[in-house]
């Protein structure tokens, strides 16, 4: 799919962050959008600020029933998805594993896995039926390195990971291809939602260095979705300069440049 043009890209957890960031470039490439996302307002925002065919879905990708009766119920001219790309994710708490919050546990587990499923495997018999189509699963790098305190974040990045390698070989004999697409850190919603609100300790995560911005992560989203046929991106990571893992970072214009510093103290 070197050329996107009338392509039809769904993409979870659109409303935001690296989700409206791969929805805008997809739509300066000409494709048609389903945007995905529990806020229907933003959505139909930015639809109408795309410029692109699109159509809005509001759903949780937690419900299971509700991903397969959305998917279901798309318009003819939408059922054909030739690009998921699954977004739609959160972290909650950063906590130590036997200090954590089990509602926090379950919100990621059911959205960054359970939620990962349910799309896929209602988008996937359709491109697999089809003979072509690709998804792009959005991890982190928290699915390579455990950091301090995020235990249960990290399992669900590492099992995006696997699943993202388990369906590129479960379609062996098909041309569906399969990216798994890791970033380290961005500057989006991302830290709002994990300090649940607490917009000064979420300022203090970027304020170290220049991190990911979300349109980064969606240029390397459409690497993966444009090289040849033949060609399948099996994973890409991609890192601040100034990052070196998960906690390990060089600060630039602060104080205390120089001194390495954890981005989530």
């Amino acid at each position: 799919m070197t050329n996107l043009k009338d392509t039809c890209v769904m993409v979870t957890g659109a409303s935001s962050g690296i989700g409206e960031a791969c929805a805008r470039a997809f739509a300066r490439e000409g494709a048609r959008l389903i945007l995905v996302a529990r806020r229907r307002e933003r959505l139909e925002e930015l639809a109408a600020d795309l410029g692109a065919p699109s159509l809005t879905v509001e759903l949780d990708v937690r419900d299971r029933d509700a991903v397969n009766a959305a998917v279901a119920a798309l318009p003819a001219a939408w059922r054909d998805i030739d690009v998921l790309v699954n977004n739609a994710g959160l972290s909650r708490g950063l906590d130590p594993l036997h200090q954590g919050d089990h509602v926090d546990w379950e919100e990621m587990i059911d959205t960054n896995v359970k939620g990962l499923l349910w799309v896929s495997r209602a988008v996937l018999p359709g491109m697999a039926s089809r003979d072509r189509g690709h998804v792009v699963n959005i991890g982190s790098i928290a699915g390579h390195e455990v950091y301090p305190n995020g235990n249960v974040y990290c399992a669900t990045k590492a099992a995006v990971s696997a699943l993202g390698h388990g369906m590129r070989i479960d379609l062996k004999g098909t041309r569906v291809r399969v990216s798994n697409v890791d970033p380290g850190m961005v500057e989006s919603e991302f830290s709002l939602v994990r300090f649940h609100g607490d917009q000064e300790r979420a300022a203090k995560v970027y304020r170290n260095f220049p991190p990911l911005q979300p349109a980064d992560v969606a240029d390397a989203v459409l690497y993966c979705v444009t090289r040849p046929a033949h060609v399948n991106i099996s994973e890409l990571v991609l890192w601040p300069t100034d990052q070196k893992t998960a906690t390990i970072n060089h600060p630039r214009g602060i104080e205390d440049a120089g001194r390495v510093m954890d981005p989530f103290l």
